[in-house]
């Protein structure tokens, strides 16, 4: 059985390239049975030249997608084959004109005739084929343009990461966790203040036993999250102490302890969950507005590190 077809789509990379050779290396033929001395990468740069009026490598290389490096280097390599040549802009010291020589002028005639020749086989093949490659490719371009295969494979894994994620409610085999996660997170960024220490030494006084509520995300049993909802007044909870692992970010795991804070504090009939934070936190913050926080002028914070209040309204803000 073929390769790609045991592989099948994971290999569209390889299959797309191994094609992108099988071209190449008839490429170099068709350009020699044309009478011309000329590397087929060379092409896009090489036909702007003699068909247009684009003569600076930062246009060539805004014209054809690629790389000013990219362009440079080619430009480079057509000069040393005795294609191209450089001279100042007179209009602009500071630029450099890129010109064919004769013998590049020559070439490009050449391939001119073959060109035509290419495209009228390409017709051909295209009429052969039962499905249009090139309103493929086009279409592919447009959805890539849009959102990269790189960002798409990322977003795949961590769909499929955060899938093994379990929020759990707080036990006490989970206190260590809490504490060292909170401990890592802040020390990370700021320092451990006396109301931190209070609660994470002792989050039975300070949190489950006021009534409030700790969530652990966990994932194979292994805890890499936490965060707690502490009550301030009637039907007014704090959404407090968050924290994730470093070694499993990215996985949507505050996003998920945050649902999970926002569903239990509904069920609670709170009004309103209010929290502090720092505005250096981007990623923070920016899952704080996510998830329906909006930024307001609370009450005197205990901490230090505290520049910005947030609150979300659950009589009005439905969960996201």
């Amino acid at each position: 059985m073929n390769f790609f077809d045991r592989m099948g789509k994971i290999a569209l990379g390889s299959r797309i390239r191994v094609l992108g050779e099988k071209f190449g290396e008839d490429a170099k033929a068709i350009y020699a049975i044309y009478g011309a001395e000329f590397q087929p990468k060379w092409f896009p740069v090489f036909y702007l030249l003699y068909q247009t009026e684009v003569k600076t490598a930062s246009l060539i290389a805004e014209s054809i997608g690629h790389s000013h490096a990219s362009v440079s280097k080619t430009l480079a390599e057509m000069s040393r084959a005795g294609l191209t040549f450089e001279k100042s802009d007179p209009d602009d010291r500071r630029s450099t004109i890129i010109s064919l020589t004769k013998r590049g002028r020559e070439i490009g005639k050449k391939i001119e005739i073959q060109c035509a020749d290419v495209e009228a086989a390409v017709e051909q093949m295209s009429a052969e084929a039962t499905r249009d490659l090139w309103a493929t490719l086009e279409e592919w371009e447009s959805l890539l343009a849009k959102n990269s295969f790189l960002n798409r494979v990322l977003e795949v894994k961590k769909q499929r990461e955060s899938a093994r994620v379990r929020i759990e409610e707080y036990q006490p085999k989970f206190r260590k966790a809490f504490h060292d996660l909170n401990r890592e997170w802040i020390t990370k960024h700021f320092r451990m203040e006396k109301p931190d220490i209070e609660v994470l030494e002792n989050p039975k006084k300070y949190i489950l036993g006021r009534g409030g509520f700790i969530f652990v995300a966990t994932i194979d049993k292994e805890p890499v999250g936490v965060c707690a909802l502490i009550p301030l007044e009637k039907s007014v909870y704090e959404l407090a102490k968050m924290a994730v692992s470093p070694a499993h970010r990215g996985k949507s795991i505050g996003w998920q302890l945050g649902r999970a804070i926002v569903e239990k504090a509904r069920q609670l009939k709170a009004v309103r969950i209010y929290l502090e934070s720092n505005t250096a936190l981007t990623a923070a913050i920016n899952l704080y507005k996510k998830l329906g926080f909006k930024k307001v002028n609370g009450h005197s914070s205990p901490y230090e590190r505290c520049n910005i209040q947030m609150e979300l309204d659950l009589v009005q803000k439905p969960l996201p």
